[in-house]
């Protein structure tokens, strides 16, 4: 019994095509083309290639499809990478994973939206409370032995250096 590389390889020969045919009808790289026709299902990393691109290739070259599907997942369950399929949930994530799949699920004209109004709020209230506040001296209320001038210093501006140069 023919495998399902040589089935793919012997019905693309039947059709006198070339594998750059085959490429550019199925838009698959010729590099993928010669390893599902050679049986070198390693190059893939996962068996939903092989089988998305076994799947195209025999209905471009008339192939019967759920008998071909069928015998290459026989092949594959032989396999040590491809037997059994790969998980479809990983580890458990973290809370920057749940964060980050919450924002993606956001509509972000109206979050826009809704961020700008409240920034608008937020900044109107704040000058608001600006301007309702009445002047407080930062001096007034001090408590004794905070702020003591010295004994003796007379006046109220500083005293003029003796030996200051002369201006021009």
């Amino acid at each position: 019994m023919p495998t399902v590389s040589e089935q793919l390889r012997r019905a693309r020969e039947a059709q006198r095509l070339d594998i750059y045919q085959i490429a550019s009808i199925t838009k698959i790289k010729t590099d993928h083309i010669r390893a599902l026709e050679s049986g070198n299902f390693d190059v893939f990393s996962a068996p939903v290639y092989i089988r998305g691109f076994v799947r195209t290739c025999s209905t471009v070259l008339k192939l019967d499809v759920p008998q071909l599907m069928a015998e290459l997942d026989a092949e594959l369950g032989r396999t040590e990478k491809f037997r059994e399929p790969p998980p479809l949930t990983g580890k458990p994530r973290g809370f920057v994973d749940f964060l980050m799949l919450q924002f993606s699920r956001l509509n972000w004209r109206i979050a826009v939206g809704v961020i700008a109004g409240l920034l608008f709020l937020l900044l109107a209230v704040a000058v608001f409370r600006s301007r309702t506040r009445q002047p407080v001296d930062p001096l007034k209320n001090l408590g004794p032995g905070l702020y003591l001038p010295k004994r003796g210093a007379g006046g109220d501006t500083l005293p003029l250096p003796t030996n200051a140069p002369a201006r021009r």
